[in-house]
């Protein structure tokens, strides 16, 4: 199995991670940790450098949060945000994905010669699909959303939410295949977190191999997530932190791959990358 994308075809007979890097002083995780600003790019940089030391064999470059409540980055600033990151990151080596919806974000991003976009809308904000078929090689991330970034989490999903995402996707890639964009392209994301409750999410995950009926390769972010830390709560009363949330997020990203995904995006890369090893050994 293999994903074109601009500048790369990626092998995915063996799973791939995909590290995170956040220019953003807000994400949930590590906002601020390594960008806190548009006047130094230092630490950012050196952070897409380790995630490569590390092992990732792409990097995913956002500059706005879509964490659950999030407030929307203007254009201008989600630009001054990635734009040198993704000068940078193409230097590295590996393909270089940039999470985004705007399709002025996408345009700019893959004239520097960025590989991937990965999008939370799924292409459905106006003008993201021609955008994305203007560099007809680039390869696409299709994620479900429920809503959208302020609401998902206040009115999540309701009923059979695999049948639901599956239609979603399906819908998702059709657009993106009328439109002249081949099916090696894509990738698909069921949305683990974006306006699923947590049985959704987990439920998302024990039949995570009915998407693979669709024939496109799957992408998991369990990464950090929220839902993983209220399954590991010892109790109702306690609250895990995001940097107590390796281990499960490890583990999900397993389990994500013996259930069929091809690509996980992880913050966690080198004991990501260590723990796929062992999977690998024993298959």
């Amino acid at each position: 199995m293999i994903w074109q994308t601009a500048r790369f075809r990626l092998d995915l007979s063996q799973p791939r991670v995909m590290g995170i890097v956040n220019a953003t002083p807000d994400s949930f995780s590590d906002g601020g940790l390594y960008y806190s600003s548009a006047d130094d790019f230092a630490s950012i940089f050196a952070h897409c450098e380790k995630l490569v030391s590390e092992g990732a064999d792409l990097l995913d470059i956002g500059g706005e949060s879509t964490r659950p409540g999030a407030v929307p980055v203007p254009l201008v600033q989600e630009l001054a945000r990635v734009l040198p990151v993704v000068r940078h990151a193409v230097t590295l080596g590996v393909p270089v994905s940039v999470d985004t919806y705007k399709p002025e974000v996408m345009q700019a991003v893959l004239d520097l010669g960025a590989d991937i976009i990965n999008d939370v809308w799924a292409c459905r904000q106006p003008g993201a699909i021609q955008a994305v078929a203007a560099h007809p090689r680039c390869g696409v991330c299709l994620m479900h959303m429920h809503r959208e970034p302020q609401s998902m989490q206040a009115s999540p999903m309701q009923g059979d939410v695999v049948a639901q995402v599956k239609f979603f996707l399906a819908q998702a890639t059709g657009r993106l295949l009328a439109s002249g964009i081949d099916k090696s392209c894509i990738v698909l994301d069921p949305g683990v977190g974006f306006g699923k409750t947590v049985v959704q999410n987990f439920t998302l995950l024990a039949r995570q191999r009915e998407f693979l009926t669709a024939g496109y390769p799957l992408l998991a972010g369990w990464s950090r997530k929220s839902s993983l830390a209220l399954v590991c709560a010892a109790s109702e009363d306690e609250v895990q932190g995001v940097d107590d949330r390796m281990v499960p997020s490890v583990a999900a990203a397993l389990i994500a791959v013996e259930r069929g995904a091809r690509i996980v995006r992880v913050h966690d890369v080198r004991e990501t990358v260590q723990a796929l090893k062992i999977w690998a050994a024993a298959n």
